[in-house]
This record gives C-alpha cells, sequence and structure tokens, in this order.
C-alpha cells in the first residue's frame, strides 16, 4: 500500500534525528549522494564524516568556481576529496561542475573518472541572443554531442539538470529537443522534481514521460510558495508531489543515482559563529531527517 506523504513526515517528525536507518528496508538499493554546496564551510573530512553519519552512500561534490573543489586544483584537490569519501566509506559517482563544452574540459574529467566519478551534472546553457529557440537549441545540441564524444573516451557520463529560470532545459520540451539526439550512455538528464514543479505545477508528468528515458541522475528537494516568493523547505514539507513522482519513477523503472539537496537555512546568522563542531550537530540533525524521509519515500517502490 503506498505511504501517506502527509503522515508519514508526522512519524519523522516525532521520531526526530533518532529513527533508525535500518527502519526502512529499500526494495531497489538506491544509491543516495547528497550535494555538497551546503556544506562548503566544512573541509573533505568532516563533511564526509557528517554525511556517512547521516547515512548517506555517497558525496555529491561541486568542483566548478567557488566550489569545494576549483577546477584549477582539480588535479591536486579532487583526489584528496575522494579518498576522504573512500575513507568515510562512501562514493563519489556524481559531481557538479560548470562544464559547457568539450574544449578545456578534458583534463576535469579524466581526473574525475580516475577517482570513481561516473555521471557529471553540467552547466547551464543560455538562449542564443539574435537566434531563435529552434536554432539555439541546435546549436547547444551540437555542442553536447561534441561533449558526449569527449566523454565516451574517458566513460563518465554528463547530466543536464532541468533548473527553473531562463535557461535551456527549464522547459522540459526545449530539453528533449536539445538532448534527443545525443548518445545516451554518455550524456542525460539530471532530473529535477522540484525544478519541474516550478515550471510546470500541474503538466511536469507529461514532461517527465518526454524525457524519462534520457534521464541518469536524479534530484530530491522541496519547496513552496510563501508570501508569493518561492521558498526552498526541509523535504516533504513543501508543494512538490512526491507521492505521485515516485510511483512515476516505479511505473517508467527509473532507478539511477540520487543527489539530495539541502537549500533551506541550515543555520542560523547566530548559530553560524558557533564553533564547528555545534555547527557539525546542528545541520546533521537536518541532514539525518531529510534522508529519513527520503529513505521512506523509496521504502515504497
Amino acid at each position: 500500500m503506498p505511504y501517506n506523504r502527509r503522515d508519514f513526515i508526522q512519524t519523522i517528525a516525532m521520531a526526530g534525528a533518532a529513527l533508525p536507518f535500518s527502519s526502512f528496508k529499500l526494495r531497489k538499493d538506491w544509491e543516495i549522494h547528497a550535494f555538497s554546496k551546503p556544506f562548503q564551510w566544512m573541509d573533505y573530512q568532516l563533511l564526509c564524516e557528517t554525511f556517512a553519519a547521516a547515512g548517506l552512500d555517497g558525496v555529491d561534490y561541486t568542483v566548478r568556481p567557488e566550489g569545494h573543489v576549483l577546477p584549477e586544483r582539480v588535479t591536486t584537490d579532487l583526489p584528496k576529496a575522494a579518498k576522504a569519501a573512500r575513507d568515510a566509506g562512501l562514493k563519489t559517482t556524481l559531481m557538479t561542475t560548470a562544464i559547457l563544452e568539450a574544449e578545456g574540459a578534458d583534463t576535469l574529467l579524466k581526473t574525475a573518472a580516475d577517482q570513481g566519478v561516473k555521471y557529471y551534472r553540467m552547466g547551464w546553457y543560455d538562449y542564443i541572443k539574435g537566434k531563435s529557440i529552434q536554432e539555439s537549441i541546435r546549436v547547444r545540441s551540437q555542442q553536447l554531442k561534441e561533449l558526449a564524444k569527449l566523454n565516451s573516451q574517458l566513460n563518465i557520463q554528463a547530466a543536464y539538470q532541468n533548473h527553473a529560470g531562463l535557461k535551456v532545459g527549464a522547459s522540459v520540451w526545449d530539453l528533449y529537443a536539445m538532448i534527443k539526439d545525443v548518445d545516451p550512455k554518455y550524456a542525460g538528464v539530471q532530473y529535477d522534481i522540484r525544478h519541474a514543479t516550478v515550471e510546470g505545477a500541474n503538466s511536469w508528468p507529461l514532461g517527465l514521460e518526454l524525457i524519462r528515458e534520457h534521464i541518469n541522475t536524479l534530484v530530491i528537494k522541496d519547496c513552496k510558495w510563501v508570501n508569493n516568493t518561492l521558498q526552498n523547505v526541509p523535504l516533504g514539507e513543501g508543494m512538490v508531489n512526491f507521492k505521485a513522482f515516485f510511483q512515476k519513477v516505479k511505473e517508467y523503472n527509473i532507478h539511477v543515482p540520487i543527489t539530495l539537496h539541502l537549500e533551506y537555512e541550515l543555520l542560523s546568522k547566530a548559530q553560524e559563529a558557533l564553533p564547528v563542531k555545534e555547527k557539525q550537530q546542528i545541520v546533521l540533525g537536518k541532514l539525518k531527517k531529510d534522508v529519513q524521509v527520503l529513505k521512506g519515500m523509496l521504502a515504497g517502490i
């Protein structure tokens, strides 16, 4: 019987962070990473210790300007970051980059592949000024094909996120037009149900059906409208219909790595001034709760 999302959230809220990870027996071996962006104040070791304590399987490192790993230091720092993950029993299947084209990306991608990264999120393409939307999509599709060719040499896959806004891919229909003729073994979609909900509150299932065969990773996060402003919230407390989404995931037999995003406030201004270990415990409690909520959702599929 499918879980009732609201009842489940209430159960989690009462149980708190102490709820044991063994409470939920997943039917599939889902690999759950977390996005490192909100935790960039932590060094690699502390980050990985925190993620392991939360019951995660891996780290989705930001390997981009102002990220956890800077592109210009990737050959030195990414191996250190990956080792910290391995030492904590975590994987580095995923990473997040700003890569848009093959030119200049080979060193970063080779280093990542050597460290066990299988999928990397790209940056987002702009529509090209002076060109029609259709022509922009053709140009971007060609860029993506060239990137997929490089990926084939390194045995790594690009993942393009459907991100709300005005860039290519905010509309899943445009994302499909761009990616439909690109080799799916080396470039796919990082499907984000939160952004899909924002852009297509009622129509997102159509976009998901259209793009489903190209999905190689999933982003899980939540949000809601507050006084006409979009606000990120803990998992299950917003407007994303996870019950309907995961029913579709099951129906389409989508079984890919997941990256969990915590983009709501993890520390207040006052808490940011606390010692590092105290801050770690605060964010660990919130991370544990989101991990448990997600595992509860996945237990039903």
